[in-house]
């Protein structure tokens, strides 16, 4: 039941013949589970919890930091380095402290998703990687949960709602292969205008609503693609494939998997002598010694406009190959340090090298992030 200040707070949706006073008592019994309090769980779970979801739960490992607050609205000034669950909560109450927030501040992995997932009636899926991506759309159906979809580029997003049960393609349908590591950049390296999450974190909201109200039309089997700077929104059509390793005829895929390997990304555990790392704090001794070896960026030119290290030379991942022969003539064994935003790019350079022969190649372990913490 509602109590006389919900029904004062709710008052523009009793008037909407598809909410109504039953509608709003349902989405109080309802609850969305949204992955990741960042860009797009920021106004996800701030639009859920102003419509009056009842429970609404929270995974993120991470803290508020200064570069998330150009898009991630859930989060301000005064909560610079809290948790982004605590900061998340303490918004969310503050819109609506009728609502529930359970908090998971872990990874979303193989090892737990089901039973974080299992109590929840829709997952949104506010994840910027491939191995999550993949996976929150695996566990959503083994439990049978709508999955909302987004991603954002730069200045386009994407929106859909993966539901096999419900008689939608799932994921897998769309993209059965990951990319390779590395060749599709991620929103830090790529980067994204901060209000574009905002505009695809709201929609996924309202898809949420919808389904939990049981009213309108769920994107299953299209794909929305929104582009900012043209203000076009175009749909193209997504089928289920039969021959789809997870909601097939023949599924392969039966339990949940190890993600990062299904994306080709490599366990720093299990790296070889010859794809060794460096510490930031190790490399900054070793450049501050007498250095005779060679220090690569394999950033973008406009990533290393923003912020470099000084010593370092700038040759592109995409223009890495070019670089070889001159490597090759410094001899097999020069010692060669490779560094990018975060340390995924550069480790596909080092393997690149390592795979042509280079024996003294380290990656330099956090790359600009963590030498700009030092």
């Amino acid at each position: 039941m509602l109590s006389n200040e919900e029904k004062a707070r709710y008052a523009r949706h009793f008037t909407l013949e598809q909410v109504g006073l039953e509608g709003q008592e349902q989405l109080k019994n309802s609850s969305v589970l949204c992955i990741g309090a960042g860009g797009l769980g920021s106004p996800s779970t701030l639009y859920l919890a102003a419509a009056g979801v009842g429970r609404i739960g929270i995974v993120d490992p991470d803290v508020v930091e200064l570069s998330n607050l150009q898009r991630q609205i859930l989060h301000g000034q005064s909560t610079l380095g809290m948790s982004k669950l605590d900061s998340g909560e303490a918004r969310l109450k503050d819109i609506n402290p009728h609502v529930q927030i359970e908090k998971h501040a872990c990874n979303f992995t193989a090892d737990n998703a089901l039973e974080i997932a299992k109590d929840y009636d829709v997952i949104i899926d506010g994840t910027d990687n491939f191995p999550t991506r993949y996976l929150s759309n695996d566990v959503s159906f083994f439990l049978k949960k709508p999955n909302i979809y987004a991603s954002i580029f730069r200045f386009e997003g994407q929106l859909s709602v993966f539901a096999p049960h419900m008689g939608g393609p799932c994921y897998r349908c769309m993209l059965p292969d990951p990319p390779d590591p590395g060749s599709v950049p991620s929103c830090a390296e790529a980067g994204v205008l901060g209000v574009l999450p905002g505009i695809m974190g709201s929609l996924q909201a309202m898809e949420a609503i919808k389904i939990l109200l049981g009213t309108g039309e769920p994107p299953l089997g299209r794909l929305l693609h929104y582009d900012a700077l043209q203000t076009t929104f175009r749909e193209f059509r997504l089928r289920r494939d039969p021959e789809c390793p997870l909601c097939g005829s023949n599924p392969t895929v039966t339990k949940l998997i190890d993600y990062n390997q299904f994306c080709g990304i490599p366990n720093q555990d299990n790296m070889t002598p010859n794809t060794s790392e460096i510490s930031v704090s190790a490399l900054k001794d070793t450049l501050a010694s007498d250095f005779s070896g060679t220090l690569l960026d394999v950033r973008e030119t406009w990533e290393h406009d923003v912020a470099n290290i000084p010593t370092a030379r700038l040759i592109p991942l995409g223009e890495f190959p070019t670089i070889i022969p001159e490597l090759e003539a410094m001899g097999r064994d020069h010692e060669i340090l490779i560094h990018c935003k975060s340390g995924m790019r550069s480790a596909h350079a080092c393997e690149f090298l390592t795979n042509n022969g280079f024996t003294n190649v380290r990656n330099v372990a956090g790359g600009i992030d963590a030498w700009l913490k030092l």
